[in-house]
């Protein structure tokens, strides 16, 4: 399996849905990333894929790992995050009330959306 390796200048929607698709495949996927600005946009690729993912009723969880890499002869450390889909049913309840209450409020946007009115109107 190949790695997702993020930079700085990556835009973290595109690496969500690159960490969507690999999960969506394989169901599980490694992002990495070297610097603080590239574990920031890592961090904010997994949140939104974990978006992504719940419109499909699929589940994941992540664990932050330090590795070491050799980037060009060079030893780095860099900030690895194992990504994977998990069963709803394995998920602590808090977890679940946080998904619940945020597909809540999603549904109540939704809503106020369809009774707004349109540019023509």
């Amino acid at each position: 399996m190949e790695v997702i390796k993020v930079s700085a200048r990556s835009r973290s929607t595109a690496v969500a849905g690159a960490i969507a698709g690999v999960i969506r495949d394989e169901g599980y996927a490694e992002v990495q990333a070297i610097g603080a600005s590239a574990v920031n946009q890592a961090v904010k690729a997994v949140a939104i894929a974990r978006g992504y993912l719940q419109e499909d009723g699929i589940a994941i969880v992540s664990i932050p790992v330090f590795v070491e890499v050799d980037i060009q002869g060079l030893e780095r450390t860099a900030v690895k995050i194992v990504v994977w889909s998990v069963d709803h049913s394995v998920l602590p309840g808090q977890l679940l009330a946080l998904f619940e209450a945020e597909e809540a409020a999603q549904g109540e946007a939704e809503a106020q959306d369809e009774g707004a009115p349109t540019a023509g109107d």
